[in-house]
């Protein structure tokens, strides 16, 4: 079975490799995928978008999430399984809620801090390995959800919340949620949220941020724009970004995560 591993570990330092390796000692046969493991360290929100935004991608199989910055407190390691059969396993901290209500919410969901399939002795800082790791391997070789840990009602499990864009003005009133290692600025406004914004392809959008104003082309892609301009776009997972051709809009214009940025069409 797949195994999917996504971490704000970086490739400098044994953890990514250690965590492959556990999971090979327990399951030889396991198919390892490494989605990233360049979310920025303890960005628990980021870690949790591209997790709900890259699993429709993946096959169906066991998917491990570790952004921990609560690792060796109480918080609870959990291990579940969602209605259209994934199971994820990782830190009871809203990183795993938005893929699982992407993929249709939870059936069943255990507390597997304390699993017969964990690693002894457990160190406090590098759960990744201990549990994580053990506890996917042995649900990947065809170990029961049920057997992994101790039973968690799913409604007890903690989610991650995201802002919601309004209509302010004639403006979008938006938040940047993620920066990309290009300085793109992913925002929180959907296709759907553009309905009757008055935002059209081509058209140029006014974006006020920090209490400065900008003009920017509504454009398919950064090719669209001259090297050096800024735009709005659709990126891969249908969400608005905002960019400057061959530049880094986010610092620019000074966005970071929880940023609010107003469009307007103009």
């Amino acid at each position: 079975m797949i195994v999917t591993l996504l971490t704000d570990y970086g490739r400098e330092d044994d953890f990514v490799g250690v965590c492959h390796g556990v999971i090979r000692s327990i399951d030889a046969d396991a198919q390892i995928v490494d989605i990233t493991h360049g979310i920025p360290r303890y960005a628990v929100r980021q870690g949790a978008i591209v997790l709900r935004n890259t699993l429709p991608y993946m096959p169906v199989g066991v998917h491990i999430a570790v952004v921990d910055p609560q690792v060796g407190t109480e918080r609870r390691a959990v291990a579940l399984r969602t209605a259209d059969g994934r199971m994820l396993v990782g830190p009871d901290n809203g990183l795993l809620s938005l893929a699982w209500q992407r993929c249709g919410g939870v059936e069943i969901a255990v507390d597997v801090t304390r699993s017969q399939h964990r690693l002894e002795p457990v160190s406090a800082t590098f759960h990744g390995r201990d549990i994580f790791a053990p506890v996917a391997a042995h649900l990947a070789a065809g170990a029961e959800l049920a057997d992994a840990g101790d039973p968690l009602e799913p409604d007890k499990l903690v989610t991650v919340d995201l802002p919601e864009p309004r209509r302010r003005d004639g403006a979008i009133v938006a938040h940047a949620l993620v920066v990309d290692r290009f300085g793109n600025a992913g925002l929180n406004v959907h296709h759907d949220d553009l309905a009757g914004s008055g935002i059209t392809l081509g058209g140029t959008v006014e974006l006020e941020v920090g209490g400065e104003r900008y003009l920017a082309t509504y454009a398919q892609t950064f090719a669209d724009v001259r090297p050096g301009e800024l735009l709005v776009y659709e990126d891969a997972y249908r969400t608005l970004a905002v960019a400057i051709n061959r530049g880094d809009a986010a610092s620019t214009l000074g966005l970071r995560p929880d940023a609010e940025v107003r469009l307007r069409p103009q």
